[in-house]
């Protein structure tokens, strides 16, 4: 139950403002936050030696140490069934990728969160490139981390369309596709197909494809808001709050809004921050309106209102 003074909806026994984004540093700002408050922790932090120009940059070495403090208040103050998604890649120097980020997930675990799952975000309009020893970067990791084995998850809320290879596969089956075929690699896995019999919709793949922001209004490194969105759907319900530390442009809260869930971000960076704060007044407007015309919420509705903020 929320309290509302001033029209501001606190979190009761606290001080903490809902549906607001605070300009400070991400860990002296978490611990103020009372135990188990948040739903959902969506971010990307900075990158190791990343972007300086826009962010200061963590040194590679020092990336693990630098972390750890700021995932142990996240574990604080999240609730038992909520759930952590961390958006990050290890960056290639010196001819070879580093290994700063499998060690953080080590380190975590010795925090006893629970790394249960990890996601792919299969970046489809990658940047171009050429070097001699790779090719270029067309995913990034988005890790699960959770403080339960038990948690907070509604699958049906992100399941995607069957294709239209479903009409012409299911069409005739055979006896062989009435039962449990198991594999000929003899790899313990089988399948039924005619349990995909009436089915339109079924459950996606832990690969992520969703194209890069192109909009980013002079931030390096936003995501687009359908993949912080795609998360917010999974692990939350309406009226629910979700907390992204590392809000930069505001990508995070833009997504909430859309979906009727309540969230609080940080920046330390003052431009990022008033940028946000805009593209937040310009988005609550869009979506008012939306919602006024009876105008239905999809997917591609969601990236063009983040092009016009």
């Amino acid at each position: 139950m929320l309290l509302e003074t001033e029209g501001k909806q606190i979190l009761p026994g606290s001080t903490l403002e809902l549906d607001r984004i605070i300009l400070g540093d991400c860990l002296s700002t978490i611990s103020t936050f009372p135990d188990e408050c948040i739903d959902l922790i969506v971010t990307s932090p900075p990158y190791a030696d990343n972007r300086k120009k826009s962010y200061t940059g963590v040194p590679i070495k020092r990336y693990v140490n630098w972390f750890l403090p700021i995932s142990d208040q996240l574990k604080r103050i999240l609730k038992p069934e909520g759930s952590f998604i961390l958006n990050i890649k290890e960056r290639a120097t010196n001819s070879e990728r580093q290994t700063y980020v499998l060690e953080l997930i080590l380190e975590m675990k010795k925090q006893d969160w629970l790394w249960t799952e990890e996601y792919i975000w299969h970046k489809k309009n990658c940047y171009p490139g050429k070097w001699p020893n790779r090719f270029r970067d067309a995913w990034e990791r988005c890790l699960h981390f959770t403080k339960e084995k038990k948690f907070k998850m509604f699958q049906e809320a992100v399941m995607v369309p069957m294709g239209n290879w479903a009409e012409k596969r299911l069409e005739k089956l055979s006896d062989t596709d009435r039962i449990r075929d198991e594999s000929r690699s003899l790899s313990g896995f089988g399948k039924n197909v005619s349990h995909w019999l009436g089915k339109k919709y079924v459950y996606p793949t832990n690969v992520l494809h969703l194209a890069t922001e192109c909009s980013n209004r002079n931030h390096s490194a936003a995501f687009p808001i359908t993949l912080p969105a795609w998360f917010i759907k999974l692990f939350t319900e309406e009226g629910d709050m979700v907390l992204d530390p590392f809000i930069g442009s505001g990508t995070t809260a833009l997504a909430c809004i859309e979906l009727n869930r309540h969230y609080v971000g940080i920046e330390l960076v003052e431009s990022y921050y008033k940028l946000a704060l805009e593209s937040v007044a310009a988005h609550n407007k869009l979506v008012a309106a939306v919602r006024g015309g009876n105008i239905e919420i999809t997917a591609e509705l969601l990236e063009g209102c983040w092009t016009q903020c």
